[in-house]
């Protein structure tokens, strides 16, 4: 059985704990707690669907997502 990745890029450390809780039963979770940190690990580490929040720290959501499709990382985008 294929497990789907997902990303939780959020900078409320409960929420990301709160869904790789819920998630990782079925889904492999990986958690940033920015932008920053969550390009960095996208890069090298293929993910199938990212939830991302839009008010981050220093490089906000918007930021982020253009910086991830510019990078070509190809992933569903919630």
């Amino acid at each position: 059985m294929i497990r789907y990745k997902i990303m939780v890029i959020d900078d409320d450390r409960l929420l990301r704990e709160s869904l790789r809780d819920v998630l990782s039963e079925k889904y492999d979770i990986a958690i940033s707690g920015s932008g920053e940190e969550g390009i960095k690990y996208l890069k090298s580490h293929p993910i199938d669907l990212i939830l991302l929040d839009i008010r981050l720290p220093g490089v906000d959501g918007i930021e982020t997502l253009k910086l991830i499709r510019e990078s070509g990382i190809e992933a569903s985008i919630l």
